[in-house]
């Protein structure tokens, strides 16, 4: 490894190094480690400190997508400034990073959380090349082996009965696992909830007048991406894309609750 990629203390990962999601092999507080399928690197912190990461192994301290040109020689780069480790992406590709979030070439960095994050940069021919990312904690503890303990239920949110049948017409495409799933519109899912609900009125005014209440019930529940600010203009379909997301990724709806659309009409 040239000298400009050498690090006092830092550490190549070989080949065949265990995922770092059952941990980072430094206890440094601070220490960032990196890994993909041809090996990575470990580091302690230190202000303005990088580690890179690319096709070029001569020229990274992380090759990744050696043999695929999609790929940048010097793709993306890991770097501690204030106290914390951020991703920059400097490759032609985006990054997608935890929660579907793009990262582009030339865009602000995102700091990267304590723990472990998978990051996925897309090659040729639908290839996908994955880097594993594991920021260690302040007391530069590890992950704790826990199988006899009992399993924690993924969080789930309250829904009224309506509420659960308004969401399920309207996200029907995320419960049946659909590729790029979208919500319907709010006219195609009052017209769906008309013939299942003759009785109740149901215009495309007050669909969206209820979604739009458990959107912003869950946002002050802490849940990201919910609101105009968040997301930013255009808007598009991307709060009720982010709120059945949520739902699905929570458990709250599930593809049995898809029994709703063939109840007979009531």
């Amino acid at each position: 490894m040239k000298a400009e990629l050498t690090y006092e203390g830092g550490e190549p990962l070989p080949t065949g190094h265990d995922s770092l999601a059952f941990g980072a092999p430094r206890s440094v507080p601070g220490a960032v480690s990196a890994l993909a399928l041809g090996g990575g690197y470990t580091v302690g912190p230190r202000e303005g400190r990088t580690v890179y990461f690319g096709r070029n192994r001569p020229e990274v301290h992380v090759c990744i997508g050696e043999d695929d040109r999609q790929i940048s020689r010097r793709h993306g780069v890991l770097t501690h400034q204030h106290g914390r480790w951020w991703i920059s992406n400097t490759g032609q590709r985006p990054i997608r990073l935890p929660r579907s979030q793009w990262l582009f070439t030339d865009e602000a960095p995102v700091p990267l959380a304590e723990g472990y994050t998978p990051l996925f940069v897309p090659g040729s021919r639908e290839r996908e090349h994955l880097l594993e990312v594991f920021v260690t904690g302040p007391d530069g503890s590890q992950p704790v082996s826990r199988p006899s303990d009992v399993t924690e239920p993924p969080r789930t949110y309250k829904l009224s009965a309506d509420e659960r049948l308004v969401l399920v017409v309207l996200g029907q495409r995320y419960l049946l696992h659909e590729a790029s799933p979208k919500p319907l519109t709010w006219e195609q899912t009052a017209k769906q909830l008309a013939e299942l609900r003759p009785s109740a009125s149901w215009t495309s005014r007050k669909v969206e007048h209820r979604v739009a209440a458990v959107r912003e019930r869950l946002s002050q529940a802490g849940v990201a991406d919910l609101t105009r600010d968040e997301v930013g203009e255009p808007v598009g379909n991307s709060l009720n894309d982010n709120l059945l997301k949520e739902l699905v990724r929570s458990t709250t709806l599930v593809p049995p609750d898809l029994a709703l659309l063939d109840e007979p009409p009531r």
